[in-house]
Formats: structure tokens, sequence, C-alpha cells
């Protein structure tokens, strides 16, 4: 069998990889012309991450990500209201992209492969990328994240739903803060909820991947209200004077609303969360979007991860869902050999985890952008893809 994945981040590395380990002869295609540079910052590293490095590669959970003990909430005092006992592992996205890189072949996988075209028949699929280059493969997996091309093309009428808010994200150095705030952010997640909004920190690994107290970051996510039409439009015009739709990456935002975010963060957080928001030399965001879609298998293609559904970031579940995806489309090719019967038995499963993680994330942005009943240590707000805590 020869498969291409067209998507060379978390998902499609899992899933590249996942099928190369089935004997399957894989070849993986990334668009950027140089391997990937940081994307999204912190993640929250559940089981469906941790997975293959763990089961596959034998790589120590240690190394690559930081464990906390609590969750805890404060108030506009920055005095403790909550500290419940619970265990989460955080990694950065960096970390975990370096690590499943390194267990790749150099030579399946292919930096500067946009993909333009496939044509399906009824034998193979037919790749081609705006490099001149083509491939004919017996499966075509997309993972080309949140802005597929293949989504849009398979399925031209869904189209993101904004959910009328973004998320600031931002880090900042564990030594440039003083032992007061790294005592307050060093072994938990810590919210702060007030009114349409909440804010979260948690500690992640260094730039060069070290857990080491000292070399850490502490990664800052903070989820603000705008109106779609204008509103939105100002903040996401970057400082050159260009639109963007989903993200505004680092180095990007306009000084006007990177100042705007420093004198609210004064105003309306609490004193160690606004040091660090102070703090950030490139704050960056993006926009929050619900994507639904009603199929994932379409023939001898299918589409894993964000180019499949999107869901908010509430439940930490975003690279969990590609993993998982990657996982179930293995387990299937192994139990039938058909491609197409595989993709639909594959399928069902997919799309109801798709659907109940959407519907989950969208209840608890509700609960702190708009209706305003987040209540601290609520069972129903733990981590986790298949539900709270799973």
């Amino acid at each position: 069998m020869q498969v291409a994945v067209v998507g060379g981040s978390l998902g499609g590395l899992t899933a590249g990889l996942l099928l190369r380990d089935m004997g399957i002869s894989v070849d993986i295609y990334e668009r950027s012309p140089v391997e990937l540079a940081q994307r999204g910052a912190g993640i929250g590293f559940l089981p469906e991450s941790q997975r293959y490095l763990v089961e596959r590669a034998g790589v120590s959970l240690d190394k690559i990500s930081i464990a906390t003990s609590h969750i805890r909430y404060l108030n506009r005092n920055a005095q403790m209201v909550y500290d419940g006992l619970h265990q989460y592992r955080f990694s950065s996205w960096t970390t975990i992209y370096r690590e499943l890189l390194a267990c790749v072949e150099p030579a399946i996988y292919h930096l500067d492969h946009e993909m333009i075209d496939w044509i399906d028949d009824a034998d193979c699929v037919n790749v081609r990328f705006a490099n001149g280059t083509t491939r004919q493969a017996d499966l075509l997996i997309c993972a080309d994240g949140v802005g597929s091309t293949a989504r849009a093309r398979l399925l031209p009428n869904v189209q993101p739903q904004y959910a009328g808010y973004v998320c600031w994200r931002g880090m900042v150095p564990e030594q440039a803060v003083d032992a007061k705030t790294r005592s307050v952010f060093d072994d938990a997640i810590t919210y702060y909820v007030y009114a349409n909004s909440h804010a979260l920190v948690y500690p992640i690994p260094g730039p060069d991947g070290s857990v080491k107290k000292g070399e850490r970051l502490f990664n800052l996510v903070w989820y603000r209200n705008y109106l779609e039409g204008s509103d939105l439009d100002d903040l996401m015009t970057d400082n050159t004077g260009q639109l963007r739709e989903i993200s505004l990456p680092p180095g990007s935002v306009s000084e006007r609303h990177a100042a705007e975010l420093r004198t609210v963060a004064a105003a309306r957080l609490p004193e160690p969360m606004a040091d660090l928001v102070s703090k950030l030399e490139q704050p960056f965001l993006q926009v929050i979007y619900d994507i639904d879609i009603p199929r994932m298998a379409f023939g001898r293609v299918c589409l894993v991860g964000d180019a499949a559904f999107v869901a908010r970031p509430h439940a930490a579940a975003g690279t969990a869902k590609a993993a998982a995806d990657g996982w179930a489309l293995a387990q299937a090719l192994s139990e039938e050999k058909d491609v197409v019967a595989a993709l639909k038995q594959w399928e069902a499963g997919q799309l109801s985890l798709g659907r109940q993680l959407l519907e989950r994330t969208r209840s608890i942005g509700r609960r702190s952008q708009v209706d305003c009943n987040w209540v601290a240590g609520d069972p129903e707000l733990i981590l986790g893809l298949h539900g709270p805590g799973v």
C-alpha cells in the first residue's frame, strides 16, 4: 500500500508514523519550505498525544513534559480561592513536533510540497503539488490543519463559525519573574475567571525543550470577546496592514493592540497574571472557531485532526483528537485491507468523537464568555478528549 499524508504537523506525523510501523509505504508532505517553527506554544499533553512517543519511541514523559498536581483559582486580589489536587501534564508544540520528527526518516518527510489538486479514481489517488511534482497513492490522508484546502474542496458548504472571542497567548521565561510569581504558577494550572472572560497559566518546557526548573516557560492563555465585523477585523489587521482570518503569529500583532492588552491586564487581571502579560515580548492570538463536518471519508481520501473538526481549546484536546484519528485509522487498516471499506469503518467512530468534543467545548466556552456561570472546581471543566478527565 502507498500512502500520501498531506500536512507535516503533529497529526500528520502521528498518522504517517503509525502506518509506516505497519509496513506501509508512507510519504509525508509539508507545504512549508522549512521545518515548522513554534506554533500554539503550550499544549495540554493528554494520553492520546503522548501515546506514540511513549509506546513506540520509548520517550520518557519527564523528558518532554511537565507534571503539575494542582488546579488553582485566583481572585482579583490574587488570593487563592480554590486549590484542588489533580494531575496534568503540559508540553509545548515545538517539543512534541521535534520528538515526532526525530522518529521519521528524512527521506519520507518532504518540505515545500503544497498540495494543489488530486484526482481520486477507483484504483488510486493522483496528487499534484505546487512545485510541479506528483504522487500516486492508494490513500490520501489530509492533515492540513484549520485552514484545510482539502476540506474546502471536499465540503465547500462547511464554513468556520466564529465563537465570539479570541485566544491571546504568550510565553514568559520562568527566570524573568520573581519568586512570588513563580510560586503561584509553579506546580499548577492556574485560572482567573471574571465577567465574560477567563485566563489561565501553566508551565511548559523552555525554548530548547528543557523541563528543568528555572529554564521553563510560563504559558499564558487569555480568552477575550470581540464583536464580529469591524471590531474583530481591526484586531486581526496585522502590523503591516494585512487582514488575517485565523491567527496573528508572534511579531505580527499591531503595537496598538499589544499596548491595549497590557493596559487591560493591569486593570483587570490578578497581579501575577498581569505581571506575565507585561513581560510578553511578542503576544499572539488565534480566533476561536467551530468547524463541524458531516463526513471524514471520501473514497480513498480522508480528513484528520483540525482538517476535520475544529473544537475550541477548552478541553486541551486538539492534538489528542488528531492523534486519536491516526490510531483509529491504523487499527481500521489493520482489520480491513480494502482502503475504501476501511475508511468507512473508521469514519463512524471519529465523527462521533469529533461531535462530542465540539459540543463539550462549546458548552465550556459559553459558561465563561457568555453565561458567566463558570464555577471553580467543577469536575465538568477537567481537561480530556473523551470527557472530563478521560
